[in-house]
């Protein structure tokens, strides 16, 4: 039985439409924090995972290979990855960094860097913490949380797939279905671009179920799966994806050797592999 895992966020609904009931007979599905999915992978507890692009840079050397087109992705404001600052930009000193995703962690710290040369000092902001009480000049916030942030305390809001976008061009690709070496992912492949196909069509139907118990109306968030996310990995996320591996290891965020073969020219039998 296949060990499959997939963020538990809101953004991941389309795309995991009905997947536990396509696993049956084949596989497992477990949901799970982006973060913890990486490091379940590469203990071997799943055999694949919807993991953040930074952590597939960082898995390169252990034979990770992408198994879909299906992908979390934006071309412009992504709406639940923000920047919260109680200063101007520029004079950011410290930064409370969610422990939720090390992607979009890596993905503020690359466009502070960046866009006004700084590298603030970086502290944990816990799940369960308010991110009001963070002792810090910034907060990254991801997920359903950073939909609803605070009011009158923060001089800057800022969205960081718009901010990536108006700085290169390009979407930005959070995560990508991987799988560990060694694993038949055959029976995966068409089942994963099925899902997201048919959590597309059925958008609206989703965002009823989820809209109440996120404190979002429902063509708030119909319009969140269909204009603010993205969820296929084409040529422009494949080019995406290379800039934002060449960002992360400029700024020393991830080590070179680590970092791997650009997605681009990843390995592997399945038609449906990036190349």
């Amino acid at each position: 039985m296949l060990q499959v895992g997939a963020v538990s966020y809101l953004n991941t609904r389309p795309l995991i439409y009905g997947l536990q009931q396509r696993l049956e007979g084949i596989g497992n599905l477990s949901l799970n924090l982006p973060s913890r999915l990486a490091e379940d992978l590469a203990a071997g507890k799943l055999d694949v995972a919807l993991i953040p692009s930074v952590e597939y840079f960082r898995g390169a050397g252990r034979g990770y290979r992408v198994i879909s087109d299906a992908a979390i992705a934006c071309r412009g404001p992504v709406w639940s990855v923000r920047l919260l600052s109680r200063v101007p930009i520029e004079q950011i000193r410290t930064l409370a960094l969610d422990v939720g995703s090390r992607t979009s962690a890596a993905l503020v710290q690359v466009l502070l860097r960046r866009a006004h040369g700084i590298s603030p000092q970086t502290v944990p902001l816990a799940l369960e913490q308010l991110p009001e009480s963070v002792d810090a000049d910034a907060v990254l916030l991801i997920g359903d949380r950073a939909m609803h942030p605070p009011e009158g305390i923060y001089h800057e809001i800022i969205d960081l797939g718009q901010w990536w976008n108006r700085l290169t061009g390009l979407p930005f690709v959070f995560a990508m279905w991987v799988a560990r070496p060694g694993v038949d992912v055959q029976p995966l492949e068409g089942i994963l671009q099925q899902c997201r196909d048919d959590g597309l069509q059925h958008a609206e139907a989703i965002a009823r179920d989820e809209a109440g118990p996120h404190g979002l109306t429902i063509s708030d968030l119909q319009r969140y799966f269909t204009e603010h996310l993205q969820f296929f990995l084409g040529a422009d996320e494949r080019a995406a994806l290379e800039a934002y591996r060449a960002e992360v290891v400029a700024a020393g965020l991830l080590d070179a050797d680590c970092a791997g073969h650009s997605p681009d020219r990843a390995t592997s039998s399945t038609e449906h592999d990036i190349r």
